[in-house]
């Protein structure tokens, strides 16, 4: 599957939409790629030459946050968090239109509010002064993804609940429709 970083949404959203999109692949990808190529050289490096590189598993916590929290943006941009709908999917569509536009502001508004309360909390672990063992570099620093991914996925649920006020179909995310003749039966 392609990704594509085209927005369905007008003006000055759509390039928001777009850019966040940009932002989140970029992060992922090279937060994989760069988390993969570390752990591999460190293996090698302690078998093969009898040293582990020194900073390998803080450099690895510093990607599985970058990861962690761009990848919630992500998942909300394709629809991809865990929900519960037994009672929504039971409702006419034009009350599921109105539950999710109600759902994705809700879920917007919680999440700026933990990007407000993140940012606080770097700002006290930035009073501290700690920094990491091997890597020198100021906790707080590391931490910065957090704020960013929540303010990210804030934007994307906005952006849902604006896709869904401007159109007519019933959207997840910016791009994904609800229904389910697309999804595969998982059998475990």
């Amino acid at each position: 599957m392609q990704q594509t970083h085209e927005s369905a949404l007008p003006g000055f959203l759509g390039m928001l939409d777009s850019a966040i999109s940009r932002i989140e692949s970029f992060l992922l990808a090279m937060g994989v790629l760069l988390m993969a190529a570390n752990t591999v050289a460190n293996v090698v490096g302690r078998f093969v030459l009898g040293n582990s590189i020194f900073f390998s598993e803080e450099l690895n916590r510093i990607l599985i946050i970058l990861i962690t929290f761009a990848g919630i943006s992500y998942a909300a941009r394709n629809a991809r968090h865990i929900r519960m709908s037994a009672v929504y999917d039971l409702l006419p569509a034009r009350l599921r239109k109105g539950m999710m536009v109600v759902i994705s502001v809700v879920t917007a508004a919680f999440m700026f509010l933990l990007c407000y309360y993140a940012a606080k909390y770097i700002g006290s672990q930035a009073s501290r002064g700690r920094v990491l063992p091997a890597l020198q570099i100021p906790v707080w620093v590391i931490l910065i993804w957090v704020p960013a991914g929540f303010f990210m996925t804030g934007a994307q649920y906005l952006l849902t609940a604006v896709r869904n006020l401007t159109s007519s179909g019933i959207y997840l995310s910016t791009h994904v429709q609800e229904g389910y003749e697309d999804a595969e039966e998982i059998e475990i």
